[in-house]
């Protein structure tokens, strides 16, 4: 069986009409036609839409063609009476969170504080000052010494002014040339 025969069995088990299947779906009318009529394969999209909506179908036969059609239509087997205890496979809920705190016999209890040794984190090595440099402080002005002053007049002196301009508040300026 081809799987657009598939689908068209699908729309006969779900007793509804084309593009009703097609709205339950959720994919356009035009869609159901073009594929059932062997123009169009279906897309992995549209098959898992189908199976989201349906179930109860089996992957195996939706895809493949392979198996029964429903979950339901598998027989029941008793391998699980025939085989020993031992063997059976026990399956078990999986816990959820509060059965899961109210298994754990130390769920709420505080651990106990550990006190680590306290030690001086890594510090750098500050170089003691020299006692001129410590009277210095930020707000104050650094002092100059004669050689500094006598050789900023000397730069000056190199460095000849050219013009000198004053802006006032009111937009006007005024140009000074020596």
């Amino acid at each position: 069986m081809s799987l657009n025969e598939r689908i068209s069995k699908v729309i006969e088990y779900s007793r509804l009409t084309p593009s009703e299947f097609a709205d339950e779906i959720d994919v356009q009318r035009s869609s159901i036609s073009h594929i059932t009529s062997g123009r169009n394969k279906p897309s992995l999209e549209f098959i898992i839409k189908i199976k989201s909506r349906f179930p109860e179908l089996l992957w195996d036969w939706l895809v493949t063609g392979e198996g029964e059609m429903l979950k339901s239509e598998l027989p029941e087997t008793k391998i699980q009476d025939e085989q020993p205890e031992e063997d059976q496979v026990r399956t078990t809920p999986l816990p959820d969170l509060f059965t899961m705190i109210n298994e754990d016999d130390e769920f709420g209890v505080e651990e106990a504080e550990t006190e680590l040794p306290l030690t001086a984190p890594g510090e750098s090595v500050i170089s003691s000052k020299d006692k001129a440099s410590e009277k210095i402080l930020d707000s104050q002005r650094l002092e100059t010494s004669p050689e500094e002053i006598l050789s900023q007049v000397i730069g000056n002196q190199i460095n000849k002014i050219k013009r000198i301009v004053l802006f006032y508040e009111n937009g006007k300026f005024e140009s000074f040339e020596p």
